[in-house]
């Protein structure tokens, strides 16, 4: 396939009106190298790389956490109907036993052009901080573990790249030096000072979960996660950018605070993203929804009711420049978790994971 006459999205973060050449699902360098001579013509149309969720539990009506592989199906279907061509299901905080259903059928899933492509498992909990424990259940969180996470893994078939865990929580230490090498250890749900973050980020976990959510607020006597992950200049962090979780002026400041290649945009989707208002579960608790907000009884945001192609969109009509909006959505996730050999811009040897989009990033097709 050929894609004529597009505005295609440089690394360098702006538009250069080209050409782009795909055979067998991969970019090349030129028409020579296709064998398929078919041509779209993009004339007038944005030319972006596929958006990359690498924390999402649901939409459509289904959670990942159901562990049920038709409804994992769903929504990758979903995702890729809005632009997300990869895409990391995520997990809530349940028993070993439930955990390790949930891991398999990331396993047992059919995958076709129709669908997002699971890139990745992103574990939220269990290793959480009961104080900061946010939509998960309290009875389920327990303390950092090694073999625990082994057999998830296992389960999992190796796919889960992404882990969370409170690092004030006892064994956290030991657990971070032990897995750090092997899956992206991040810092969340969590009510741990600065130095305790600090000291997490030099044994080797250099992420952080949907910042600002679920952690001590940004003190100027007490900075918490954050100020520790402004700090770390290998730090990623994860964004909502919904318009709900965090304030606009909160999104313009954190993007200006950590620049343009440190910020992870993410929906933290939830079964109710694509549906009406009304009640739905996120890891086996009611949610009530109403105009995109999802909340618990008690009035805890509890994941969101939208997509990230949206949060893109919503961050930039915050203020947030073009440019650093789609490179959070794009190449700064595939950058955290390991994948921009294969994802995140487009590059000859790349997957060709397409978005073509009209002047106002409003969605025409996914390729």
């Amino acid at each position: 396939m050929i894609i004529r006459n597009g505005k295609v999205f440089q690394e360098d973060g702006t538009y250069r009106e080209m050409d782009l050449y795909v055979e067998k699902g991969r970019l090349v360098s030129c028409e020579q190298e296709v064998s398929d001579k078919k041509e779209l013509d993009a004339t007038g149309l944005k030319v972006l790389p596929g958006l990359i969720d690498i924390h999402s539990h649901g939409a459509v009506g289904h959670d990942f956490s159901d562990a049920d592989a038709a409804g994992l199906r769903k929504i990758l279907q979903y995702e890729k109907a809005h632009g997300i061509t990869s895409y990391c299901p995520t997990s809530m905080t349940l028993p070993l036993e439930q955990l390790r259903g949930i891991f398999a059928s990331a396993e047992k899933v059919e995958q076709d052009e129709s669908c997002a492509r699971i890139i990745g498992v992103n574990m939220e909990g269990p290793f959480l901080d009961p104080a900061k424990k946010g939509a998960h259940v309290e009875a389920y969180i327990r303390k950092p573990d090694v073999e625990f996470f082994r057999e998830c893994q296992e389960a999992a078939g190796g796919r889960i790249r992404i882990v969370t865990v409170a690092p004030n929580m006892e064994g956290a230490e030991d657990f971070i030096e032990e897995l750090k090498d092997d899956v992206v250890i991040s810092l969340g749900h969590t009510g741990a000072d600065y130095d305790c973050a600090v000291n997490a980020m030099k044994k080797g976990a250099h992420h952080v979960t949907h910042l600002y959510n679920a952690m001590n607020p940004l003190n100027h006597r007490a900075p918490g996660v954050i100020g520790a992950a402004a700090d770390d200049p290998d730090c990623m962090v994860e964004m909502i950018g919904d318009g709900i979780h965090i304030h606009p002026s909160v999104v313009r400041n954190t993007f200006r605070m950590f620049g343009g290649e440190r910020i992870v945009l993410i929906s933290d989707s939830m079964m109710a993203a694509g549906m009406e208002n009304g009640t739905y579960e996120l890891g086996g608790q009611a949610v009530t929804m109403k105009d995109r907000k999802a909340v618990l009884a008690d009035g805890t945001i509890a994941g969101s009711a939208t997509n990230l192609y949206e949060c893109m969109q919503c961050v930039i009509a915050m203020g947030v420049p073009e440019s650093a909006a789609i490179f959070a959505a794009t190449r700064n996730p595939a950058k955290s978790i390991g994948i921009y050999d294969e994802v995140g811009s487009l590059e000859p040897g790349k997957r060709a994971d397409i978005v073509l989009a009209d002047e106002k990033l409003n969605l025409v097709q996914v390729i």
